[in-house]
C-alpha cells in the first residue's frame, strides 16, 4: 500500500493532487509540521530530511516532490500524467524542477529566512523581497515556459497540479492579484 505523508498547506498537496488525477490506491497520512511531527524519531526514520512529501511504496520511500511526481507519472502510465517521450519528460521534470528549486525557495524567504541568515533585519529584507522575486517567476512561467491550455500543452500533467499548489500560496498567502493573468 503506497501511503503519502503529508503536511495542510504545503507543497505535498501537488504529490497529493497526483495521486488522486493517478486514481492509485493509497492512505494519506496526516504530518502536522506545526506540532513539529516531522521530527519526531519515528517521522525521522521514516524521512531523515524531517520534511513533507514522504511517500511510501513497496519499493522504499521516496521524499522531494520533483522525485514523487515522476514516480507517480510512471507507476501510473494509463493516468498520462506525463509525456513518455524522453524530450518530454525531461521538459516536465525541468518545469517541476523549477518550481521546487526557485519558486518555492523564493516564497520561503516569507516565513523561513533562518534558513539563510541569523540576523532579525535579514528577515525582514527577506519578508520584503517575497512579493517582487515570486512576481518574477510568475511572469516567467507565464511569458515563457506555459505552452497551454497546460503547463505542458494539450495535456494535463503532473506539472499543473504542482503550479495549482505554488499558484496557490501566490494568492493565498501573498494575496497576488492573478485576475489579469
Amino acid at each position: 500500500m503506497i501511503k503519502l505523508f503529508y503536511s495542510l498547506g504545503s507543497c505535498s498537496l501537488a504529490s497529493h493532487i497526483a495521486l488522486e488525477e493517478a486514481g492509485a490506491p493509497y492512505e494519506a497520512v496526516r504530518t502536522d509540521v506545526r506540532k513539529g511531527d516531522q521530527r519526531k524519531p519515528e517521522y525521522l526514520a521514516l524521512n531523515p530530511k524531517g520534511r513533507v512529501p514522504a511517500l511510501v511504496t513497496d519499493q522504499g520511500v521516496l521524499t522531494e516532490n520533483v522525485a514523487i511526481l515522476a514516480w507517480i507519472a510512471q507507476a501510473f502510465p494509463e493516468a498520462r500524467l506525463a509525456p513518455t517521450d524522453p524530450w518530454g519528460f525531461a521538459q516536465a521534470q525541468a518545469f517541476n524542477a523549477y518550481l521546487a528549486a526557485t519558486v518555492h525557495v523564493a516564497h520561503a524567504h516569507r516565513h523561513r529566512g533562518y534558513r539563510w541568515a541569523d540576523e532579525e533585519t535579514s528577515f525582514e529584507d527577506m519578508r520584503r523581497k517575497v512579493p517582487q522575486t515570486v512576481g518574477e517567476c510568475f511572469e516567467l512561467i507565464e511569458t515563457e515556459l506555459l505552452k497551454g491550455p497546460w503547463v505542458l500543452g494539450e495535456q494535463y500533467s503532473i506539472c499543473d497540479g504542482y503550479l495549482f499548489t505554488m499558484l496557490m500560496w501566490a494568492t493565498d498567502r501573498l494575496k497576488f492579484d492573478l485576475s489579469e493573468n
